[in-house]
């Protein structure tokens, strides 16, 4: 990203194609390589493997305010379900007739909060293992189905 970029264009949220990111971290963020530097704080306990992502302040309070704190009832991850399920969430986001933010706050949050409610409320060491596997499967083919195929019960997703 260029210096300065939460305070330019759209702020945290990051577009397809943000003229904001350098063409190494376009690369780094589509292939996730970004978020190794995380497995560091899986290694001090600040992070797991598996988690709902760390949030900054706009997007944490983006989510319905009964879905908060509840989000995060389990550590932050590298990786979670919210993850998987929005691989596509630059797409979106830049396909949206909406503004950014709103859309964001309005159509994403609450789906991406009830996820998390979802995981809490499912999570287990086998649930983690199908999630990192995901991870590593949208990640090379995106238009898969195979969340919903593994997770029956999840939440719909509408958009």
């Amino acid at each position: 990203m260029l210096k300065n970029s939460p305070n330019m264009g759209t702020g945290t949220i990051t577009l397809r194609n943000d003229p904001r990111l350098l063409p190494m971290g376009k690369f780094l963020r589509k292939t996730k390589i970004n978020e190794l530097p995380q497995i560091i704080n899986v290694l001090k306990g600040d992070m797991s493997l598996v988690g709902p992502r760390p949030l900054v302040d706009r997007t944490f309070n983006a989510y319905p305010e009964n879905l908060r704190y509840k989000v995060y009832d389990s550590k932050p991850g590298i990786t979670g379900i919210g993850s998987v399920v929005f691989r596509d969430e630059e797409s979106l986001i830049s396909n949206s007739q909406m503004p950014p933010h709103e859309f964001y706050e309005t159509v994403i949050a609450p789906y991406k909060g009830a996820l998390e409610i979802w995981y809490n409320q499912h999570k287990n060491m086998w649930v983690d293992v199908k999630i990192i596997f995901l991870t590593i499967w949208v990640i090379l083919s995106p238009e898969s189905k195979l969340t919903y195929k593994l997770f029956k019960d999840l939440p719909k997703r509408t958009i």
